[in-house]
């Protein structure tokens, strides 16, 4: 392989918002997630449950279904 061409590969921390960290190795300096295997629904059993906004009331009134 030609010497300088590709970036170079080091260790690195990754922090998550919930204040996980992990160490991996990458070609970035910081990496930074909002959501890890720590604090993902999928992975802890606990559902958040986001209303968008009502979109199925906004539906229903937009279409007259009520």
């Amino acid at each position: 392989m030609k010497e300088g061409l590709h970036p170079a590969y080091k260790s690195v921390t990754i922090k998550c918002a919930c204040g996980e960290e992990y160490s991996t190795m990458s070609t970035k300096d910081n990496i930074k997630v909002d959501i890890c295997s720590k604090c993902h629904p999928f992975f802890t059993g606990k559902q958040k449950f986001v209303d968008a906004g009502g979109r199925v009331d906004k539906f229903k009134r937009k279409f007259n279904l009520e």
